[in-house]
């Protein structure tokens, strides 16, 4: 192959995409993403639409070729049209597109049992749609539909039909594996074949990804020497989806060579301009657009990187337009402590990185994944955390319901006594409260009054941030505060009430002097 061979990248999300089970687009949404391909994206080609849709379809299509056509942009823009005479070509004329990609039947199987005519009568109603567009003034491309079965089942119906098409001014003869089922060897080999036998034509592909293949074949077929490539933004597409744009751009230039006029800072972008107006989520783990592919996740990971750079591949986040992180939980290390600090600007004693990693660590046991935003949160809690241990809850169990009471069980340890209460109350916090007037009231404890209570969790948190709780205590002489960082908001308030009763105790047990 030869170095820095260029190739097509014909987007199809619009199109192809929009056959996703569940995914339709409002006429804004389509304008708009397909700007963005064109625009910011700067893939070569995007398909929009299938003609004859419906009228909406149409005024979106139009809205967009309006658009282009002011841009110098609207050559490449293309639209699915059928062998139907003059109805598909009217249709794409009057939404002002200039490309027609026409689908014709690419296996002896569809020609014969779907259309029920022979190649030659099939052939003769595509030259007929052919010259009617030719006369409207499209440019004409052709499908050669269910091609990798026909292909493989009868490949001189596949020959003859090249034959016939060869006959007529088109410019790509784009070759679908329409239901996914071909591997990289059998793309390799097949479109070799086509492009021996037919050397004067164009050939795109069209994967399909029912085999996880789609990457793969795409790669297959740029080495066999094909012109263009189709894919999709997020693998959107019928039933398994089409090749991601994502993947087969960047592989295409980092493993094959390629060169390519994709602006590879806007992948990430559309991918979630994509996901927002389809409805369809993109997996974390997503090669090159997922959440978490940027994430490093084992402490060894973080440590490597700290020391040289030892985990960084070609697939730098930069390179997207994104940033490195390093996930906080129970499998984080010094080093990934250390990365996040260094990021939001904090400086910690080596002391207290070791207890922040600690309480990561504790805090990662209970709950998924902690964000940067959760360090100050922590580190808070670390700072007014005074490791006293007079009071402990062994045990605890509340209960909410919609129009019912709450309940609170409690198993409490005070200096050396064991409590068990229970208390009820107006949610779950009151409930807990409660359950604690007996225990406190036989150790000869007095709970200060409440004067305030604050909530809130991370800026840009979601709803299994950590939440600090923050409450104002009355003192005898002064109110004070006491903190609780929990990632459920009412174990947060409980984890402030016991360090405000400990703190207490502690002053009871070691005098004013003890704090």
């Amino acid at each position: 192959m030869e170095p820095n061979r260029s190739i097509e990248i014909m987007d199809t999300t619009l199109r192809d995409g929009e056959q996703t089970h569940g995914v339709s687009y409002f006429p804004e949404e389509k304008v708009s993403i397909g700007k963005a391909l064109l625009q910011n994206l700067k893939v070569d080609r995007i398909e929009v639409a299938s003609a004859r849709i419906s009228d909406g379809e149409q005024a979106a299509v139009k809205k967009l070729t309006d658009w282009a056509s002011d841009e110098g942009l609207v050559e490449r823009i293309e639209i699915l049209g059928f062998v139907d005479g003059n109805k598909s070509v009217d249709w794409i004329v009057d939404a002002g597109a200039k490309v027609i990609n026409l689908l014709t039947k690419g296996s002896l199987n569809h020609c014969q049992n779907q259309l029920k005519k022979s190649l030659e009568q099939h052939l003769a109603d595509i030259a007929a749609t052919i010259d009617y567009a030719k006369t409207r003034g499209l440019t004409v491309n052709v499908y050669l539909e269910d091609w990798s079965n026909g292909y493989a089942d009868s490949p001189e119906y596949v020959y003859a039909l090249m034959e016939g098409l060869l006959q007529h001014d088109i410019q790509h003869y784009m070759l679908p594996d329409t239901l996914g089922v071909m591997t990289p060897d059998e793309v390799f080999a097949s479109l070799s074949d086509m492009q021996s036998r037919f050397p004067s034509a164009f050939f795109d592909f069209h994967p399909h990804n029912d085999y996880g293949l789609a990457t793969a074949n795409a790669m297959a077929a740029a080495r066999a020497g094909v012109s263009a490539l189709h894919c999709t933004m997020n693998c959107l597409g019928e039933r398994a989806g089409n090749a991601s744009l994502a993947e087969v751009v960047v592989v295409l230039k980092d493993k094959m060579g390629f060169a390519l006029q994709v602006n590879e800072k806007e992948i990430h972008n559309l991918a979630k301009l994509v996901e927002s107006f389809s409805g369809k989520r993109l997996a974390a783990n997503a090669p090159i657009v997922g959440a978490d592919v940027f994430t490093q996740t084992a402490g060894i990971h973080a440590d490597g990187d700290q020391k040289g750079n030892l985990y960084h591949t070609e697939l730098s986040p930069e390179r997207f337009g994104r940033e490195r992180s390093y996930a906080l939980g129970k499998m984080a290390g010094k080093a990934s402590v250390l990365k996040n600090l260094e990021a939001m600007d904090i400086e910690l004693s080596a002391e207290d990185q070791k207890k922040l990693l600690s309480k990561v660590v504790q805090l990662g046991d209970q709950k998924a994944t902690i964000t940067p935003y959760d360090l100050p949160f922590i580190i808070a809690d670390i700072m007014e955390s005074n490791d006293f241990s007079h009071i402990e809850l062994l045990n605890c169990s509340i209960t909410s319901g919609l129009e019912l009471e709450s309940s609170a069980n409690i198993r409490l340890r005070v200096l050396d006594e064991i409590y068990k209460s229970s208390g009820h109350g107006n949610g779950g916090f009151d409930a807990f409260m409660k359950a604690l007037q007996e225990p406190l009231a036989s150790a000869g404890i007095e709970m200060p009054e409440l004067l305030d209570f604050e909530v809130r969790i991370p800026p840009g948190g979601q709803t299994n941030a950590l939440t600090e709780c923050v409450i104002t205590w009355q003192g005898q002489d002064a109110s004070f505060r006491s903190r609780g960082v929990h990632a459920n908001q009412v174990f947060a308030a409980v984890q402030a009430t016991l360090r405000m009763l400990n703190v207490r105790l502690h002053r009871q047990v070691e005098g004013p002097s003890g704090r």
